[in-house]
């Protein structure tokens, strides 16, 4: 009796019983337990995996993302690395052409290019700052002794005004009126200052400069130094005159290193203006030996010259 319970029907056909075993009914409680746990077990998996696709999205979005940026920052860094490439190419000609520039100022002042050393090292050779320009124009004789008016015989073969002769005329003649007063050209000590019948020149001053360089001054009228005398560039060294072979008031005027005759004209012209046309004009001076043994020469203070009027470019 108790092993047993009806299930009862009631449809359009009447009523009907059914007796069932009590196991059936714990079979069908435990089927429906099952079934429920089920579902509530299925609906927290949805929720779950609902949840963890969410997750998984919003990863994929921020991944998604940083690609983009790191998309983005790559293109940059190409675009980058191109404009540094196409920089390193400019600056690498523009390297090529400096270094071509150097060879040509080495050239021009005498230097031997040197292929193994460094662009850096080559420029530290020639560089040629205020400071050691202004060493060579205090050392090395340059501008006019006197207030420049003109020439009047150049520098080379003439025919001697009062001999009527061919011969090589070794300086120039400067136009001066009497009395016009000489000023040496650079710094120098005095190695004639007085009469020198011998030459023609009559009065005569001599000035022996550094490296080599000296200055003659011929014709004079007065000297006002002694030989042995230190003079400075700028210092008043004598009054032009027409004493000796001379035909009427003017200087003659010379430059020498080591007993070769150069052209006065070039040193005259010479001034911190056209400072490096000196050195192709005038090859008979070694200049790159005299650039390196002035290098480290500094001057304390810079003499007050004396300012005269340079010739005229031509």
């Amino acid at each position: 009796m108790y092993n047993h319970f009806t299930v009862t029907i009631h449809d359009d056909n009447g009523v009907k019983q059914f007796n069932m075993h009590s196991f059936v009914k714990k079979a069908i409680a435990y089927a429906s337990v099952f079934i429920l746990t089920m579902v509530i077990f299925a609906l927290g998996t949805i929720l779950y995996l609902d949840n963890s696709v969410d997750e998984i999205e919003k990863k994929r979005s921020e991944i998604t993302k940083a690609y983009q940026q790191l998309k983005m920052k790559n293109l940059k860094l190409q675009d980058s690395m191109s404009t540094t490439k196409e920089s390193l190419k400019l600056k690498k000609l523009e390297l090529e052409e400096l270094s071509d520039e150097l060879s040509e100022i080495e050239t021009l002042i005498g230097l031997k290019p040197l292929a193994e050393a460094s662009l850096a090292k080559r420029v530290s050779a020639t560089r040629m700052d205020t400071q050691h320009r202004a060493v060579m124009m205090q050392l090395i004789p340059n501008a006019s002794p006197i207030e420049y008016k003109g020439i009047t015989s150049k520098f080379g073969y003439r025919i001697h005004p009062t001999l009527k002769k061919r011969e090589f005329h070794r300086g120039i003649d400067m136009k001066a009126k009497m009395n016009t007063p000489v000023y040496a050209p650079a710094d120098a000590i005095v190695e004639w200052s007085g009469m020198h019948k011998r030459s023609g020149f009559g009065r005569l001053v001599i000035l022996e400069h550094s490296y080599g360089f000296k200055t003659y001054y011929g014709h004079l009228n007065k000297t006002v130094v002694k030989s042995g005398q230190f003079v400075q560039k700028g210092t008043l060294i004598a009054y032009t005159g027409n004493s000796g072979m001379s035909n009427g008031p003017h200087l003659h005027y010379e430059i020498r290193f080591i007993h070769r005759n150069l052209n006065p004209y070039l040193f005259i012209k010479w001034t911190q203006k056209n400072y490096d046309e000196i050195f192709t004009k005038e090859k008979k001076v070694p200049w790159q030996s005299l650039i390196m043994a002035t290098d480290h020469l500094h001057l304390v203070k810079q003499t007050q010259t004396q300012q005269l009027s340079q010739p005229a470019q031509k």
